[in-house]
């Protein structure tokens, strides 16, 4: 259960992050000296990361409500890329503005706990006897 809501409150975050990352790129590209190169790399990323985001919430969903470790496996291991494009975003941008920090940050939390409850409850379901 806690994973549920975990999944379903990182959800509505994830949805809220990225209308708010567009709306940076927007700002970072009329008023900072963006590269276009950077600037097309940085938002055909936060596409991927989005596609990648989704993906891995609709099997952890799955996976948690059918009690399927596999599915939930899925999951955790698309967890790595997307805390992969996250520290990117959080780091590695050309111009990373204080909001972008903050709100990385708070994904970055989620993802943690996410990885640990997510662990926690694979290993449950993998010893559950079924009958």
């Amino acid at each position: 259960m806690p994973l549920q809501v975990l999944l379903y409150l990182n959800s509505w975050y994830f949805a809220a992050f990225f209308v708010a990352e567009v709306l940076m790129f927007v700002y970072k590209g009329v008023l900072l000296p963006y590269p276009q190169a950077n600037l097309i790399l940085d938002i055909v990323l936060l596409l991927l990361y989005a596609g990648l985001e989704t993906l891995r919430l609709f099997y952890g969903w799955k996976g948690n409500l059918c009690e399927r470790s596999l599915t939930l496996s899925v999951s955790v291991f698309v967890l790595v890329p997307c805390t992969v494009l996250s520290v990117y975003y959080l780091l590695l941008q050309t111009f990373v503005l204080r909001l972008e920090f903050i709100l990385n940050a708070v994904l970055l939390c989620f993802y943690g706990l996410e990885l640990i409850l997510g662990l926690m409850t694979i290993s449950s379901f993998s010893r559950a006897s079924i009958y």
